[in-house]
């Protein structure tokens, strides 16, 4: 039986292009939270938050967020927080084992449960929830930026409600929005409260900007923070032209998820290197072997979302299968 380990040195690493930025002058924060930062523009509007580490080395996120606290944006409308989740797992980033450091404990984006978040149970990733928990309860708006453990174009995660994929559509970008129902072993933030109830006025999206460590990403996460805040009208298009990207969007496209794929042993391999976005064409066909078990295309044009290994484990989801979605 293989070890993770083993699995992950077995895969193509990837080069570190981006600066890992100093958070030490955000710990304090301006509110009571430490690494969250609230502005009061004084004027009727939402409350929005730009989320930035809900896994640890997911450094796009921390880029865009430490570079909008650097240049002193403030809201025309509303409510703006920016916020850097856990940033203890942030601060063991070790270059030589670039995957550990997603989270210490447990995945901080799987305890956004009420029966976790009030129960007993401890991790470092459930107390810097709750300690969150107060913010994200007041957002009315909600952008989480995360990244990929593959090389692969941006996704836009919209959820499983209208209201998700009308507010993707309202950034105009990515070119891919998929509409997902989350995981089955936990409850993301974007899908939290509010958030996941289609009867809400409350809405979420999830960014994956790209692979962790490229430049590619932390200029997708810029792009997209700043959509995102004229998007809620909280700021105006001039005062965050500067981190707009200057490429023209492309037609929008819609996937849905309709199938995770879930390891049962460390004996889990895939028949080609998908790193995502792949489209099969016919049913049928084996993408991978687990152990004995094989894993077929449940339908034609089926499209792999953010295949990977490099957390394996007995349980974990290696891979979501999609078809297309009219939008």
């Amino acid at each position: 039986m293989r070890t993770l380990e083993q699995v992950r040195a077995s895969l193509k690493p990837y080069p570190v292009e981006v600066n890992f930025p100093d958070l030490s002058p955000w710990k304090n924060g301006n509110g009571g939270i430490d690494y969250v930062y609230s502005f009061d523009s004084g004027e009727p509007g939402p409350h929005v938050l730009i989320m930035a580490l809900t896994h640890g080395n997911e450094v796009s996120g921390a880029i865009a967020v430490d570079t909008l606290l650097r240049s002193g944006i403030r809201p025309r409308k509303g409510r703006l927080s920016l916020a850097f989740g856990n940033v203890e797992a942030y601060q063991r980033f070790d270059p030589q084992n670039i995957d550990a450091s997603r989270f210490i404990d447990e995945d901080m984006n799987r305890v956004w449960l009420p029966s976790a978040l009030d129960g007993e149970r401890e991790s470092v990733e459930l107390c810097r929830a709750r300690e969150l928990r107060p913010l994200i309860d007041d957002v009315d708006f909600l952008l989480d930026i995360h990244s990929m453990h593959e090389e692969s174009p941006p996704l836009m995660m919209c959820g499983a409600c209208a209201k998700g994929l009308a507010f993707a559509k309202s950034l105009g970008v990515p070119a891919t929005v998929v509409a997902d129902a989350g995981h089955a072993n936990g409850r993301r933030m974007r899908d939290y409260g509010g958030f996941g109830d289609a009867k809400s006025t409350k809405n979420a999206l999830l960014i994956e900007t790209g692979q962790h460590f490229s430049k590619k990403s932390e200029h997708v996460a810029l792009d997209i923070a700043a959509r995102f805040l004229v998007a809620t009208e909280t700021v105006a298009g001039a005062d965050v032209s500067r981190f707009l990207s200057r490429e023209q969007p492309v037609a929008q496209h819609c996937l849905q998820v309709t199938d995770p794929v879930i390891a049962n042993s460390m004996d889990f391999s895939f028949t080609d290197d998908f790193r995502g976005l792949e489209r099969i064409a016919h049913a049928g066909t084996v993408i991978a072997r687990d152990a004995e078990r094989e894993i077929l295309t449940p339908y034609d044009n089926c499209v792999l979302i953010q295949p990977s290994l490099r957390h394996l484990g007995q349980g974990v989801t290696v891979v979501r299968l999609a078809k297309a979605l009219d939008l």
